[in-house]
């Protein structure tokens, strides 16, 4: 990883000296820090779990992860227990149970299906709130997944617990061999077996490092917002806020439901910020009030609209649903 992380590596290595302890936060702080740097799992950790290595390695991947995204790293026994069940949720009990155990944590009493904790994750929203389907933690976006200002598609790590078993097996294959021909430097065949796994709405998206991963695509439609259309006066700005708030960011999303194009209608946090939020604070989307009735987003409306702020610099704008609406008349 980058000079951070050794440097987090060498004061974490400098706590375990200097208090004595095989175990606890600084431990744990010191094994992620490694991991980022070495992409090693501690030695001696097969001896608590009973999952393989490879399910070792994604476990830190996803703890290093969470680890740098919190506002304030787990600094007690207990803050460091509940962040590694909430982080590993969906996980076998006796690998959480033997991790916590490797570090000579407490074996808390919340489950390791419980929803993540603000704590864990820095996003101050809800577990999972009344109405919500189910949740989504996304890779990082990409400039090219977010269409406009109120529309983003997201991918999800095949190897998420929601995720892996219903990864069709021929998107395996697929990707298996796709990694396969790349290395032999048969592109064209890897582009090929590439397209099976776009077609199949999977994604091979490759990280900061050069690592791939096998991915699941969703499109996500920003839930009670609508922001101008790409042609419409502020349709450039509205989106370049978007990209601003969650370009090269993982995001979380409760899930409401599918719109009539089949997209997923959600709520999408980023970072401690709920994104609509900003969206109508910023004068850069309309409440879609025909569609949300939510009294927040209305007053987060009128605070911009007040104040004369992005799209409410002009007396009258067009809403979109009626731009929408004249266009398809051909008006």
């Amino acid at each position: 990883m980058g000079l951070l992380a050794f440097f987090r590596y060498l004061f974490g290595c400098f706590r375990r000296l200097s208090s004595g302890d095989s175990g606890g936060v600084a431990a744990l702080a010191s094994d992620i820090a490694s991991f980022e740097i070495t992409s090693q799992v501690p030695e001696q950790l097969s001896r608590y779990v009973v999952s393989s290595k490879k399910a070792q390695e994604n476990w830190y991947k996803k703890l290093s992860e969470e680890w740098s995204q919190a506002k304030t790293p787990p600094q007690t026994p207990e803050e460091a227990a509940r962040f590694i069940i909430q982080t590993l949720k969906g996980h076998k009990k006796a690998d959480v149970e033997g991790l916590l155990a490797f570090y000579k944590l407490p074996q808390s009493s919340q489950s390791p299906q419980s929803s993540p904790s603000a704590e864990a994750t820095g996003v101050p929203a809800p577990p999972k709130p009344q109405g919500a389907k189910f949740e989504l933690k996304s890779l990082p976006i990409d400039l090219k997944s977010i269409a406009d200002g109120d529309t983003v598609i997201v991918y999800v790590d095949a190897a998420d617990p929601r995720e892996s078993s219903t990864v069709p097996q021929q998107v395996r294959k697929a990707a298996t061999a796709r990694a396969k021909a790349r290395a032999a430097k048969d592109f064209k065949k890897a582009d090929a077996l590439h397209k099976i796994i776009t077609d199949a709405g999977y994604r091979v998206v490759s990280g900061q490092k050069g690592e791939e991963t096998l991915a699941k695509k969703y499109r996500i439609r920003l839930r009670g917002i609508d922001a101008p259309e790409s042609s419409m006066p502020y349709g450039k700005e509205a989106k370049e806020e978007l990209v601003k708030l969650v370009q090269g960011k993982r995001v979380k999303v409760y899930v409401y439901g599918d719109d009539r194009y089949g997209r997923c209608v959600g709520d999408i946090y980023c970072n401690g910020t709920f994104v609509q939020e900003k969206l109508l604070r910023r004068g850069c989307a309309w409440h879609y009030n025909a569609y949300d009735k939510r009294p927040e987003l209305a007053a987060w409306e009128k605070e911009a609209r007040e104040a004369g702020i992005g799209l409410w610099a002009v007396a009258n704008p067009e809403k979109p649903w009626e731009w929408r609406k004249n266009k398809k008349n051909g008006s």
